[in-house]
């Protein structure tokens, strides 16, 4: 189940703000806006990662999934108990499925995805009670400037492709 924000901490936006800044580069190269910032209990971040589909012509390299494996080398263990993983979009079903392998402690996401949100909005796979490890899961940490940078994207995108 999703919290919506009423667990979040001045912390959390900061680190999400980290995870805006991760999204702008991928915009910056012609990606998807979406950016991760995986950090430990300490605050110290340990990955960092933005969309990298079409660069690395990999079906795999959402944001989460490049920002956990930076993570995961930096501590030199697949596993990542203990940490939090920030991100600018609500999860899709393969990346709160990798985040629950990881064994994270929790996911804090900016903007839902109404159209692949695996968090609550389409699916909610860190209910199903039958997994083996659960997340705490919080939704909605500056969704706003999240969900703009996304719409300002693709609205730029459509207009670029109507011009052609």
């Amino acid at each position: 189940m999703v919290d919506v924000v009423t667990l979040a901490s001045p912390a959390d936006e900061s680190f999400m703000s980290l995870a805006i800044e991760q999204a702008e580069a991928a915009w910056r190269v012609g990606e998807v806006p979406v950016g991760a910032v995986v950090v430990d209990a300490e605050g110290q971040v340990l990955g960092t990662g933005y969309n990298r589909t079409i660069t690395d012509s990999d079906p795999t390299a959402h944001a989460e999934i490049v920002a956990l494996r930076a993570a995961a080398l930096h501590l030199d263990n697949y596993r990542l108990p203990g940490l939090s993983l920030y991100v600018t979009l609500e999860p899709c079903v393969m990346c709160i499925g990798a985040m629950l392998h990881a064994r994270l402690a929790r996911v804090v996401y900016g903007a839902t995805d109404p159209k692949t949100g695996a968090c609550g909005s389409v699916l909610d796979v860190g209910a199903v009670e039958r997994l083996n490890h659960h997340t705490t899961v919080i939704g909605g940490v500056l969704a706003q400037p999240c969900g703009d940078m996304l719409r300002r994207f693709f609205r730029e995108r459509r207009t670029k492709e109507s011009t052609k």
